[in-house]
């Protein structure tokens, strides 16, 4: 298959796949919004920020694993692939028991410092709580998919994703509405899905078409702490969605309080279904870099890295049209109290804050670009930059400028700075990499 054929069929169903996966809280918001009302959406919104946390560990072990066992597998180093997979689900073990502790004892504490009050303090805590002791599942479906879609399935990938999904959405319903479970139904339909998709992908196991299987080895901690190394950006990148709203959570609580904060929610849950696209897009080229990198393919790295960054403008384009001219009938769908207040700032935010599509999705294909191909440094920078160091402090800075309208512009600054950091890193990568390869003078063999 040529270079744009495995880019196509990678990435269109790891983009499909991916709004799929994404639309595990889209369903929360819809569903709540109709069933709670501004309060549960308020409450929903203060939870999400962990669910981040959990999604993001997960994707740093599969992807940080699944870049080591493409590489080795394409270098036909067999035991160590099957090492990387082993190490990988013994890192998700680790994660998936922290995550639980945290469930059974501190979830309260958390909603607490997340902002919570009286109001919504009690539906925060039992959804966060539930999500928590989802973890193991959460965490193993994410190892799964991407040791899958490395092993040449991303067909049965997509299949698990969007499956998962669906049956979330079809549950979301069930529970909240004919079962009357509340939020406790929304966490608890959530929760389930990835089991519906870990069952989707057993068919791979079942027929014994996988090939990285455990094996009996000793904790390697230089190949642990590559998985980790190269699965950060990942985790920064999800986590950095949760962050994000965490801060932004509490500066808008202080302007416009829980109507803000539900204002917001329509639009972060939104962002998580968009950033989803070019997430998918960057995980679609993940194993075909890195099976080039590990064959020193040069030049179908760059080619697969063009097809990424036009399909994310174009995706980028159309998305933001959409969202510019439909933002009133788009707040009105999760408006279902009809508030004037929600209406008008979700409906503002919309337009501004997706001004970031385009700088966005360069940051996180070019995040990927660089873990695939074995340079975790460039990619550590250009995550933790959008997601802690840049983001946070414009902010604070741009709400106290502008209030509201600073709000939303904090975000399309901040990844547009980034951006224009990345792309000095990716050039530096490439003048080393051409310095590095160029030819030897004839000088040059003289002095040797």
């Amino acid at each position: 298959m040529t270079t744009f054929g495995n880019f196509a069929k990678y990435t269109s169903l790891n983009v499909l796949g991916m709004i799929g996966l994404s639309c595990y809280i889209l369903a929360d918001t819809f569903f709540v919004s109709k069933g709670l009302g501004t309060d549960g959406l308020a409450a929903l919104n203060l939870a999400i920020p962990v669910y981040s946390f959990i999604h993001g560990s997960g994707l740093m072990i599969g992807m940080g694993g699944g870049t080591k066992y493409s590489i080795f597998k394409s270098q036909k180093e067999h035991d160590n692939a099957n090492r990387a997979f082993t190490g990988a689900v013994s890192l998700a073990a680790a994660f998936a028991s922290v995550f639980v502790l945290i469930g059974l004892f501190f979830s309260g504490t958390i909603i607490s410092l997340f902002g919570a009050d009286e109001s919504v303090f009690a539906m925060s805590k039992t959804y966060l709580q539930v999500i928590l002791l989802f973890a193991p599942a959460f965490l193993l479906n994410n190892l799964l998919l991407c040791f899958v879609r490395n092993d040449g399935a991303p067909q049965l990938a997509m299949a698990a994703m969007i499956g998962g999904s669906l049956s979330n959405v079809v549950l979301d319903w069930v529970f909240i509405f004919p079962c009357q479970m509340g939020i406790f139904g929304a966490a608890f339909a959530t929760g389930l899905a990835p089991i519906f998709s870990i069952l989707i992908l057993s068919p791979h196991f079942v027929r014994k078409k996988n090939s990285f299987h455990f094996i009996k080895c000793r904790p390697d901690g230089k190949l642990l702490s590559g998985i980790l190394s190269s699965g950060i950006p990942s985790l920064v990148t999800e986590v950095s969605s949760g962050i994000v709203m965490i801060v932004f959570n509490a500066i808008i609580l202080q302007l416009e309080g829980n109507v803000g904060i539900a204002a917001y929610g329509i639009i972060a849950n939104l962002s998580l279904v968009i950033l989803a696209i070019f997430t998918g897009i960057a995980q679609g080229i993940q194993p075909i870099i890195s099976r080039c990198y590990g064959m020193k393919e040069r030049s179908k790295i760059h080619a697969t890295l063009r097809y990424a960054l036009t399909t994310m403008l174009l995706f980028s384009a159309v998305i933001y049209g959409v969202v510019f001219f439909g933002a009133p009938q788009i707040t009105s769908i999760f408006n279902s109290e009809q508030s004037p207040l929600l209406q008008n700032i979700a409906t503002e935010g919309l337009r501004i804050y997706f001004i970031a599509c385009p700088f966005a999705g360069f940051n996180v294909i070019l995040s990927m670009y660089f873990t695939s191909t074995e340079c975790p440094r460039p990619a550590q920078i250009i995550s933790v930059l959008r997601g802690f160091l840049v983001i946070i402090p414009m902010a604070f800075l741009l709400s106290w400028i502008g209030k509201m309208y600073g709000v939303w512009c904090a975000f399309p600054v901040a990844e547009l700075l980034v951006s224009i950091i990345g792309l000095l890193l990716f050039i530096s990568n490439q003048k080393k990499f051409f310095t590095e390869n160029a030819p030897r003078t004839n000088k040059d063999h003289r002095t040797q």
